[in-house]
């Protein structure tokens, strides 16, 4: 069977590309043929004898709205050509157009045009109204693909739901929660002066995008301010970022260390107590589940996709994302609790081994070959 995926990357250092590059590896160990319609692809997969990479060059489009109707044009132009070479076609959302045996949604801009929280309803100016039509644009075009896809895969119950608000046939969404690497992302010692972090005192960390107000960094700061006995660690590039003056402004310059952008999260996670993550909109962030395995208790708010993993007993779940008074209530409390740290510590890591990468990756695949028998049974009907 020739199992076709499409997708811009598909690395282990992206979010989205680490899911398709475990899957692709579940195809590969199966035995069956891979093709990648991709513009990056890890060393490893590229150089499979059972894999083929279709390479999709972008070049330098000046944004990534253009730069993702490139991409779906040039992978239609491939598919139209070689599509009955493909046995199964996985889209990943908006990449392509046309009809696919399965579609994977990380993200559905129909539910986030409409959050209160969009970025177009809390700034004014350029960057806000290119932000406004790139999710309207995106918004309009994954409804049409979902919608031409015999299976919708949800990588959250959220997303299950978001996609029904949109308009997509629930009976055609299965729910395959993302997974992680449960060896990578454990608990273990690590020295925090390597990070030139303070080493005797309650430390928070955060990650991800901290250029936009959407990963909700903003109300952290602020409460912060009442959590005193918490200092806080950022990891997150801070070029065009408007959060390191923002802590100099709220007098946290002592108790916040913006770090940049990392690639060493697992250590970075080994060092810290627990895990604060209150974005405003996220379908199922892989960073939850690394924190999990990690052993960290996760605060985060219920506009996460994967906050329906976190019981009270290995974190704490708000409602509303902009709350500063409970979550600097929450901080201090837990800062100031190191056995209720140590307790849903044991819990969150069992969270984080029952979701790993390769039980994700084997229900995608069982999927494929499930779709597959069902057309040739059409077939032969």
């Amino acid at each position: 069977m020739n199992i076709a995926l499409v997708t811009q990357e598909v690395i282990q250092g992206n979010g989205q590309g680490r899911v398709n590059y475990e899957v692709g590896q579940e195809v590969l160990r199966r035995g069956h043929t891979l093709t990648l319609l991709a513009t990056r692809v890890a060393p490893e997969l590229e150089a499979h004898p059972q894999a083929q990479w279709v390479q999709i060059p972008l070049g330098q489009w000046p944004t990534q709205l253009v730069r993702n109707w490139v991409f779906a044009r040039r992978t239609a132009r491939w598919l139209r050509r070689h599509r009955s070479q493909v046995d199964v076609l996985q889209l990943n959302g908006y990449v392509s157009y046309g009809p696919s045996e399965v579609n994977a949604a990380h993200f559905v801009h129909h539910a986030w045009l409409r959050s209160p929280f969009h970025i177009a309803r809390m700034r004014r100016g350029p960057y806000a109204w290119y932000q406004w039509l790139y999710s309207a644009v995106n918004a309009r075009l994954e409804r049409d693909t979902f919608g031409q896809a015999q299976v919708v895969v949800a990588v959250s119950n959220q997303v299950r739901n978001d996609l029904c608000e949109a308009g997509i046939d629930a009976s055609s969404i299965q729910v395959i929660v993302n997974g992680v690497d449960i060896d990578e992302f454990a608990p273990g010692p690590v020295d925090r002066n390597n990070y030139g972090l303070p080493p005797d005192v309650p430390l928070a960390l955060f990650a991800g995008d901290i250029r936009s107000p959407r990963k909700n960094l903003d109300t952290l700061l602020h409460a912060l301010v009442d959590a005193p006995a918490l200092h806080l660690a950022v990891a997150g590039d801070t070029e065009g970022s408007p959060f390191p003056a923002l802590a100099k402004q709220l007098g946290l310059t002592d108790r916040v260390t913006f770090l940049g952008y990392r690639r060493d999260i697992a250590d970075l996670m080994r060092a810290a107590d627990l895990f604060v993550f209150p974005s405003r909109y996220d379908p199922c962030p892989l960073v939850i589940l690394e924190a999990l395995a990690s052993g960290l208790p996760v605060i985060t708010s219920r506009r996460v996709g994967s906050s329906d993993l976190i019981t009270p007993t290995c974190g704490v779940v708000f409602d509303d994302p902009n709350d500063v008074a409970a979550l600097a209530r929450t901080l201090q409390d837990l800062a100031q609790d190191p056995e209720r740290r140590r307790q849903m510590s044991q819990v969150a890591r069992a969270v984080g081994e029952a979701h790993s990468f390769v039980d994700m990756a084997k229900r995608y695949v069982d999927l494929f070959e499930h779709v597959h028998h069902g057309k040739a049974e059409a077939a032969a009907s």
